[in-house]
């Protein structure tokens, strides 16, 4: 009795391999039958601005219904090119990555078309403490003299913004943007368009620059008027100096004199022998 439901329990779990055994065999082939295409993917993290080799690349299966637009099947068409943005370990390499044939490598290549790139002298305060990182965006803020009339001695002490939503390229000489520590350096490289170029060059020329730091989805512009000293501790704006101006020469009138009249005569009667004569002189 024993023996037979032992053996029956040897029976069980004979069968209950075979149906283990059909079961993986239709789960492999199921997914053996998904139909798939080679996809160039990164070996290894590729920093942003660096020219791709081959040790930094490879391939995997890729569903053919999910492939992403812009993919490589080939890794040779990755030769010598250079990425705009960083490539993580196991991404897809996408053509909208890449920056374009012939580029060179460095911080050139992550420029925008029809932008620039102009650094700044920052400190630990003009640079937010060192959180204005890569792929951050600031507004510029000048502190200046603002002359009035011309003249220096009317200039007037103002603070105002210049510049709204300013990608920050590089700090220092690192343009990486995988990281969120802050880094306190000497220097901010800021991507520009040419005007706004030159809008930066005078600002840093006539006042000091400071960096305020925005939200990175916040890309509406303010317009501010700027703040002077007197509006900042709720005094009066002093009233410009009159400006003298100097009264018209006189011309001098030259009035005709008036004709001499002619003095009244002076008449004396004479009597001489019964007659009379009256003599005027």
């Amino acid at each position: 009795m024993k023996n037979l439901k032992a053996l029956s329990l040897f029976v069980l779990a004979v069968l209950a391999s075979l149906a283990a055994a059909v079961y993986a065999a239709n789960w492999v082939a199921q997914r053996g039958s998904i139909d798939a295409d080679k996809v160039v993917v990164a070996a290894a993290d590729i920093p942003l601005g660096s020219k791709i080799t081959p040790t930094m690349l490879s391939t995997v299966d890729w569903p053919r219904g999910s492939i992403p637009e812009g993919a490589f099947n080939d890794m040779q068409k990755l030769q010598e090119r250079v990425v705009k943005v960083g490539v993580l370990r196991g991404e897809a390499v996408l053509e909208g990555k890449l920056a374009p044939e012939g580029t060179k490598g460095g911080l050139a290549a992550i420029i925008a078309p029809g932008k620039r790139a102009m650094s700044v002298r920052v400190n630990d305060v003009v640079g937010v403490a060192g959180f204005a990182l890569p792929g951050n965006y600031v507004d510029v803020v000048v502190n200046a003299q603002q002359e009035q009339s011309g003249k220096a001695e009317d200039s007037r002490q103002i603070s105002m913004t210049v510049l709204e939503n300013v990608l920050v390229l590089a700090v220092a000489q690192e343009a990486g943007r995988d990281e969120t520590k802050p880094k306190v350096v000497s220097a901010v490289t800021l991507e520009l368009s040419p005007s706004d170029a030159e809008k930066l060059d005078l600002a840093r020329s006539v006042g000091s620059l400071s960096l305020v730091l925005r939200n990175q989805i916040d890309k509406d512009p303010v317009s501010t008027a700027g703040i002077t000293k007197h509006q900042l501790f709720g005094a009066p704006e002093p009233a410009p100096a009159p400006v003298k101006v100097a009264a018209p020469a006189r011309q001098a009138v030259q009035r005709a004199r008036p004709a001499p009249q002619p003095s009244p005569a002076t008449c004396v009667e004479v009597i001489q022998g019964g007659s009379s004569t009256l003599n005027c002189f």
